[in-house]
């Protein structure tokens, strides 16, 4: 399907709230404003505001969600000790008057959350944006690198004039720092481990299910990042499918197939299309079940090692066998 560039500074909404139709695209940097998101007509209850980083290393796996949605806001502080196959998970849910700190605009400034024993942090610094945060057993200081020229997958998904998402996934952001887990520190190191962001605003529907897998690591010399997206992005002209290489994003604008056994999540998981053909290959299924009557989820996350290829803007198929990284499906009601 044909995807448009945008490529001017753009408004994601209308001063009445409505999608922008000139928004509808895909981006490579900063150039869309969100701040809009809940003004006009449509300006309490379907808004959904977050940002969540994934980090891997050869030792640990660490996840943290700020979100806010409108009448709740949930976080969560996830770290997984690779060895030992142990998972810490610190999750809070706040009601709307104490929500976080959550910029209108990537970028545009701190993202904060402090409630009970959790406290999150992300800033962005010269070079990147640096993560740091606490709960009773784990703590962690990660700066997730930004080098020179380096491009994310950035779209703006159209379900209706009122409801639509702009989602950025960037993939293969270089990480250091430490990661703290019952007061033994282990090192991110340099080279080898990477951070993932996804920064989400928009207006949602109240049922959808998504697939998404992200994956970065280096392939023959080449640093490959891996983004994959499905479901939640049929029929509305838009997808969330690239490959980065070395830093250069390659829009794969066509909705790609996933095969998987939601009786056995361990099983290997297949991606496929005319410009992806990749096995994904699990270690570990993070499982995490709400139920609030009317906000409801159900999440298997799984963590493994990509292989297979991708195809970039010229047709090169592209090895990106031995990734790490993810993937999910995902039921929300909200």
């Amino acid at each position: 399907m044909p995807e448009r560039e945008i490529l001017t500074p753009t408004e994601l909404c209308l001063p009445n709230g409505q999608l922008n139709p000139d928004a509808v695209g895909f981006y490579r940097s900063p150039l869309l404003n969100t701040g809009g998101i809940g003004t006009g007509l449509y300006g309490w209850g379907r808004n959904k505001r977050w940002e969540y980083w994934g980090v891997t290393t050869p030792s640990h796996i660490l996840a943290i969600t700020v979100s806010s949605l409108d009448y709740a806001g949930l976080h969560q502080v996830w770290a997984f000790d690779r060895a030992t196959g142990e998972a810490v998970d610190a999750t809070e849910i706040t009601m709307p008057w104490a929500g976080p700190t959550l910029p209108g605009t990537l970028g545009a400034g701190r993202t904060h959350v402090r409630v009970g024993d959790l406290e999150i942090t992300i800033d962005e610094v010269e070079g990147g944006t640096r993560l740091r945060g606490s709960t009773p057993r784990v703590s962690f200081d990660v700066m997730a690198h930004r080098p020179e020229g380096h491009e994310f997958m950035g779209v703006v998904v159209p379900w209706s004039k009122r409801l639509f998402q702009y989602t950025v996934k960037d993939v293969a952001r270089p990480a250091t720092g430490s990661i703290t887990i019952d007061g033994v520190t282990s090192t991110v190191q340099q080279g080898e481990s990477w951070a993932v962001l996804d920064h989400g605003r928009g207006r949602w529907p109240y049922t959808l299910t998504w697939n998404w897998g992200a994956a970065s690591g280096v392939v023959d010399g080449r640093t490959i990042g891996v983004q994959l997206g499905g479901k939640w992005t049929a029929g509305s002209g838009s997808t969330e499918n690239a490959l980065v290489i070395d830093g250069r994003m390659h829009k794969i604008s066509e909705e790609l197939v996933w095969d998987y056994d939601q009786e056995d999540w361990l099983r290997p998981w297949r991606i496929t299309g005319e410009r992806a053909d990749l096995t994904f290959t699990p270690f570990y299924d993070r499982v995490s079940t709400t139920n609030f009557v009317v906000i409801a989820s159900a999440t298997h996350q799984c963590f493994g090692f990509y292989s297979g290829w991708m195809a970039d803007d010229s047709g090169e198929r592209v090895p990106v066998d031995g990734v790490l990284g993810w993937a999910e499906h995902v039921t929300n009601r909200w």
